[in-house]
């Protein structure tokens, strides 16, 4: 899905219907992209590579499948950098909170 209107933006940063959570392997929870973005920001490097390495991208699966916001998940899968992923994340947040306003 392309978010192309107001109601696409705000579907994008809410709360997912909880059996699409994303379940962390440390045991967290994410049930959106700001969730998302928080918990990336405390991960360490051992729960990132768990998630990100050079066979998957369980986050931009996530975002693809999920969260539906296909831009953002082809963004991200081109990196295995964190601090890369944080960056295209904030970006996007800031984009769609604009737009679904």
């Amino acid at each position: 899905m392309a978010v192309n209107s107001k109601k696409d933006a705000l579907k994008a940063l809410s709360d997912v219907n909880p059996e699409h959570n994303f379940w962390v392997c440390d045991g967290g929870v994410l049930k959106s992209i700001n969730d998302l973005l928080s918990a990336l920001k405390k991960m360490n490097k051992n729960v990132f590579q768990a998630h990100v390495n050079k066979e998957k991208n369980d986050f931009a699966n996530w975002i693809n499948d999920i969260i539906k916001d296909e831009k953002l998940a082809k963004d991200i899968s081109k990196t295995k950098e964190k601090k890369e992923i944080i960056k295209k994340i904030t970006q996007r947040v800031k984009w769609l909170s604009k737009k679904a306003k």
